[in-house]
């Protein structure tokens, strides 16, 4: 059990509502070029006060369990392509794949697995000294990793999405959904993402928290 998963208790309160406040169709565009279309949405009630989004991709409304990825902000990874994570090309394959099977991308304000932006710049100078993503977060005195997904499991609701194929390596995504009402049918792996840069990031997020990344698999040599 995740140190995450221990702070949850064995039960969990009834979650409260969120609704829909905003909704507006976007472009989008990545880097390489490929394209989709999005409705965006914004909510009221969010329990963290955040202003998490969800953008409905492909055949959202025709799809019977639509394929959902929760994505945590990075700023480095997702917009400045940082080759230290592996954050921007998963959303970069995660719009894909979600725009050909219908869906949700739900982009979460949870900069550095929740720390924020200049804790998770100090955790890597951190690391840069030796230390791993989860050690470092611990070394500034904060969680090694702070998410909570209550928030998404609201948007969820809100959307009636309360039945879902997940886009995750990380298991404790689907264990903190389903303690919140969302039923998991099945988990689909992301893409992997190796380069030289965030080998050993990577390895890490597989031994101590149990991510599915097929590794073995993988070859930095020929990442970008």
């Amino acid at each position: 059990m995740s140190e995450q998963q221990s702070t949850l208790g064995s039960a969990e309160s009834p979650l409260a509502a969120a609704t829909v406040r905003t909704s507006v169709r976007i472009p989008l565009q990545f880097g390489d070029g490929f394209r989709t279309e999005a409705q965006v949405f914004t909510f009221d009630g969010l329990v963290d006060g955040q202003e998490h989004v969800a953008l409905g991709l492909g055949r959202y409304t025709e799809a019977e369990v639509p394929l959902v990825r929760l994505h945590s902000e990075c700023l480095t990874g997702d917009v400045f392509g940082s080759a230290r994570c592996d954050c921007g090309p998963q959303l970069r394959d995660a719009a894909e794949q979600i725009s050909k099977a219908g869906g949700y991308l739900i982009y979460l304000r949870q900069e550095g697995r929740g720390i924020g932006l200049y804790n998770k710049l100090d955790a890597y100078a951190l690391q840069d000294q030796g230390l791993n993503t989860y050690e470092a977060n611990e070394a500034l005195g904060l969680p090694s990793d702070g998410r909570d997904y209550t928030a998404a499991a609201q948007i969820l609701h809100a959307l009636d999405a309360s039945r879902i194929r997940l886009l995750s390596n990380n298991p404790d995504k689907a264990w903190q959904l389903t303690r919140r009402g969302i039923t998991v049918r099945d988990k689909v792996p992301t893409g992997v993402f190796v380069t030289a840069s965030n080998l050993r990031y990577l390895q890490t997020k597989v031994t101590v928290t149990g991510h599915r990344i097929a590794l073995s698999a993988a070859d930095p040599a020929r990442a970008a």
